[in-house]
């Protein structure tokens, strides 16, 4: 099912974005393949003291930890389905300027829950948090940059990659099927990030065109999560 224009979309086109983009994994992840290793507990009580213990924010922090804790026993395909859905269904679509009086801002998954809005990297960055720590394996996993064709607009979403060679599957805000690269005829994918760097996209297949970038206007991203209670 595809939502309408209004909810899509929400980043620039330029390389300074993509450049923002991998360093945002330089922080999170290192330069190695490290699973995620964060306890939710501490993440959700510090979350309770800064935006109350009932209320929106803290029914759809709850849904988080109710997919956080029951996730894991589902299968991996399972996961993916679980976590599209809970999060396209808890978020609505609000750009930065409106949402965060800013022309660009990457919210942290605690801040996209609480706020119960963000723009599409912040839909992205939430699904691809939540599986990684469900435990579905970085190297499955890619934040990915495509062109929306039929509105001529950039857009984020989060790619699954079964094996290295699969076609990849796209977890996204706009459709909230899971559907394999070649069905989405709206979208070109452009390129991909993970931990080890920056890869284009060809036929769905990726090649790599670059490594992480360190940047520090990451630095704030990356104290805002270590104050939420994330351990990086």
């Amino acid at each position: 099912m595809q939502k309408p224009a209004s909810r899509r979309f929400g980043v620039s086109l330029s390389w300074h974005f993509l450049a923002l983009l991998l360093f945002a994994g330089s922080l999170l992840f290192g330069s190695g393949s490290a699973k995620a290793s964060w306890s939710v507990d501490p993440v959700l009580r510090k979350a309770e003291k800064r935006y109350g213990r009932s209320g929106p924010a803290k029914e759809r922090l709850h849904a988080w930890h109710e997919l956080l804790e029951s996730g894991r026993q589902l299968g991996e395909l399972q996961q993916l389905q679980a976590v599209n859905q809970m999060i396209n269904g808890q978020v609505r679509f609000s750009d930065d300027s409106e949402l965060w009086q800013r022309r660009d801002y990457w919210a942290t998954p605690v801040e996209t829950l609480a706020k119960g809005a963000g723009d599409c990297e912040d839909f992205a960055l939430a699904k691809y948090f939540t599986l990684l720590q469900l435990g579905v394996a970085p190297n499955k996993l890619r934040i990915t940059y495509a062109r929306a064709l039929e509105l001529n607009q950039a857009h984020m979403v989060v790619t699954y990659y079964e094996t290295p060679d699969a076609e990849p599957m796209v977890l996204d805000n706009l459709v909230d099927d899971i559907l394999p690269a070649s069905r989405r005829k709206d979208l070109a994918l452009r390129y991909a990030f993970d931990a080890h760097g920056l890869y284009a996209m060809k036929d769905s297949a990726l090649k790599r065109v670059g490594s992480t970038a360190e940047l520090p206007f990451w630095q704030g991203l990356l104290a805002r999560m270590e104050r939420e209670g994330f351990v990086l």
